[in-house]
């Protein structure tokens, strides 16, 4: 079989998992996280505006979310798709990119190996995680699904994975090792640019074991080249970020607080024990305890460098991630992302061609991709569905809105969602329930209309303390929601907090 016939089927295996995986996943409670999640509607919002060409002057954290928005604004050009079905290929963008990151990790083919079929069984682990994630908490230990949001780190997973691969493709040797090593400096000044989080998750764990391998290895040049790409790479990243601070609202320091170690162990102690007491829980668990012992054994029978490298990583990265993450005090699941990505590439790290009949493995591939590829179409119902369900109360809010020609405001968690379903998002602004404009993950120049006229409420608004008494003239029952119609009565906004 040629080359490109064999990586075009592996690609074609590939959007079947995605398409598999992500209908999957939307068909659960975790559509909640894809479709409707405050926090995971950012980059959608944040796209939306670049392409409407209004001002800009976006509040961020410390995340910028560049590559993500980039390819949720090209998606959002070239679809002629509602937002909904544009997060769903969304999702099946971010499985595909991510097998095209593991099949860099395993390697260049040779007579003894097979890095697509490795890549895929590798991909393939990892959607059985995300498939066994079916709550919709934002907090609970589910951690390969987050990788199908535009929000959750897709970018830096991808990222890092690919950061491994290109170490790896340099220690392998080769005539595209300089290909390699620009390739590598330019994902880690892009990735750290965006995400700062790729220097805690890539960057550090890939130069302690670097600086290990210069110990007993002959390649101490090679290595000593590739942590000064690494490291440049990342320092060029931070720079860039300097000329953008007016947009990066939180720096992220003040989510490190290493007096509440304690309080972080306990914290995500209670979450693995609930994690592992449903059933897809225990599935998830043994199997990434699984890939912890094969990249264990495969550590310790490496014949190369190559190897020992990815397979050292793929148990080392999520040690690090988790202890630091505990030591450093944080409260939040979604920094232990490594915990599900980085044990799959124990399968990639020696990708050796399994002993059969000669004849009989171009028939079984060509069967495995079939069926991903069956299957694979059999869920594109079932995404579409997903993606285009009937949401009554949001209708009722956004139809409301957009006939009322006016200006209005809620609170974080209630108005993000009719926010960005508006034809145009700057009729309802974010404020906190004193009605200051809340300046964080939206467009600052939405603040610029200086008062409204109605307010949007629902379950999770906390009570209004306005700047005047006023009594709305109208209560508009949307089911979930209620808009407090104030008619010609203006509120006026208050100063911006974030």
């Amino acid at each position: 079989m040629r080359a490109w016939v064999r990586e075009l089927a592996g690609g074609v295996g590939a959007l079947g998992l995605a398409l598999i995986t992500a209908a999957q996943v939307a068909a659960s409670a975790r559509s909640e996280l894809l479709f409707r999640d405050a926090d995971s509607l950012v980059v959608a919002m944040f796209a939306r505006s670049v392409l409407s060409g209004q001002p800009l002057d976006w509040a961020m954290s410390s995340v910028l979310f560049l590559p993500e928005t980039a390819v949720f604004a090209g998606l959002d050009t070239v679809l002629p798709f509602e937002v909904d079905g544009l997060l769903a290929v969304s999702a099946m963008v971010n499985l595909l990119a991510l097998y095209g990151a593991v099949r860099v990790v395993a390697g260049r083919r040779s007579e003894r190996s097979a890095p697509v079929t490795w890549s895929l069984l590798s991909v393939a682990a990892f959607s059985v995680l995300a498939m066994t994630e079916v709550s919709a908490s934002r907090d609970a230990l589910e951690l390969a699904s987050l990788t199908l949001t535009t929000t959750y780190y897709a970018a830096t997973v991808i990222a890092v994975v690919l950061s491994v691969g290109l170490v790896r493709r340099v220690l392998d040797g080769g005539s595209r090792g300089a290909v390699s090593l620009i390739a590598l400096g330019a994902t880690a000044l892009v990735s750290t640019l965006s995400n700062p989080l790729y220097a805690v998750w890539a960057t550090g764990p890939l130069t302690l074991l670097l600086a290990f391998f210069m110990i007993r290895t002959t390649q101490r040049a090679r290595i000593g080249v590739v942590m000064a790409v690494l490291l440049a790479g990342t320092i060029l990243g931070f720079l860039g970020r300097i000329p953008l601070a007016a947009w990066i609202a939180n720096t992220g320091a003040g989510y490190v607080q290493p007096e509440r170690w304690s309080e972080s162990l306990e914290y995500y102690g209670a979450l693995l024990i609930g994690r592992l007491s449903t059933p897809g829980g225990i599935i998830a668990g043994l199997l990434v305890l699984a890939l912890l012992v094969l990249a264990g054994f495969r550590t310790a029978r490496a014949s190369d460098d190559g190897t020992r490298f990815v397979a050292t990583i793929a148990w080392l990265m999520p040690v690090l991630v988790v202890v630091g993450a505990i030591a450093v005090g944080t409260h939040a699941t979604r920094y232990l992302q490594p915990l599900a990505f980085a044990p799959v590439l124990a399968l990639v790290a020696s990708p050796r061609i399994v002993r059969m009949p000669v004849r009989v493995r171009p028939i079984l591939a060509a069967v495995s991709v079939a069926l991903l590829v069956a299957g694979g179409a059999a869920r594109v119902p079932q995404l579409a569905a997903a993606a285009q369900v009937t949401d009554p109360d949001l209708a009722c809010v956004t139809e409301w809105i957009d006939a009322s020609g006016r200006t209005g405001a809620g609170q974080f968690w209630t108005v993000r969602l009719p926010k960005l379903h508006l034809q145009d998002p700057a009729r309802l602004v974010q404020v906190d329930h004193e009605l200051r404009g809340y300046a964080w993950l939206v467009n600052r120049h939405d603040f610029d209309v200086g008062e409204v006229t109605f307010l949007l409420e629902d379950a999770q608004t906390v009570p209004w303390s306005l700047p005047l008494p006023a009594v709305p003239e109208e209560v508009v029952d949307c089911g979930r929601y209620r808009i407090l119609d104030f008619g010609e009565t203006a509120l006026p906004l208050g100063p911006q907090r974030s």
